[in-house]
């Protein structure tokens, strides 16, 4: 997978890219990803990349001229762009599979009061991580890699992933390790017994009993 994104603020990422699995993930070869500044595409003697919105108002207007050319430039047949923004989709599980088996995404990352709606032309999908406003895109561009990032095929043990939350739309079961007690807190009999058809009762059943009291919204939604 290639993931190109499109910033205002190209160092945010340099953190991000250098550490853990996503580090991994990239050094191994299984994702690469660049980071490319909007202000390389102005065409102005300034970079400018943003001007005061038609109608008037407040703040700043991300304009159609350096993200189209940017989109232009890194686009190819199998490209799927997509723009991080607060009236975009919620990003859930679901999407993140789906956007795992894309060869190449391209994600655009607002500021400032959002973008010229023409630039929306060019979108496959929009994504907000959730119901609240961030200073830009580019914090929700990272949820978004690292949620996807970690489903490439190859980057982590596929094993690990198909029991964890948001699977079958049930929250994960709740685990434990050594020692079997602490300050009187002891794992569940079950887990310690070796008998594997109960343990992954145990398991299905908590993973129930949490989903209904943490998160009931997503019963609606599983698959019997």
């Amino acid at each position: 997978m290639r993931i190109d994104v499109l910033t205002l603020f190209p160092s945010m990422y340099e953190r991000f890219l250098t550490e853990s699995i996503i580090k991994r993930a990239i050094d191994s070869k299984r994702v690469i990803v660049r980071i490319h500044n909007i202000r390389d595409y102005s065409i102005y003697n300034n970079r400018q990349v943003d001007d005061y919105p038609y109608g008037g108002g407040s703040g700043m207007v991300l304009m159609c001229d350096p993200i189209f050319r940017a989109i232009d430039s890194l686009r190819e047949d199998n490209s799927i762009i997509v723009m991080m923004s607060p009236s975009g989709k919620v990003f859930k599980q679901k999407i993140a599979y789906d956007l795992s088996k894309y060869e190449h995404l391209i994600i655009l990352c607002g500021h400032y009061e959002g973008f010229d709606e023409r630039i929306k032309s060019l979108v496959d999908i929009e994504l907000s991580i959730g119901d609240y406003v961030l200073t830009g895109g580019e914090i929700p561009s990272m949820v978004v890699m690292d949620a996807v990032i970690r489903l490439v095929d190859g980057v982590i043990n596929s094993n690990s992933l198909t029991s964890e939350s948001f699977n079958n739309n049930l929250l994960d079961y709740p685990n434990y390790t050594k020692p079997a007690e602490y300050r009187g807190l002891k794992v569940p009999d079950v887990l310690l017994s070796g008998h594997h058809k109960n343990i992954e009762k145990f398991r299905e059943d908590e993973r129930i009993r949490l989903t209904k009291e943490n998160r009931p919204d997503l019963l609606g939604d599983r698959d019997e």
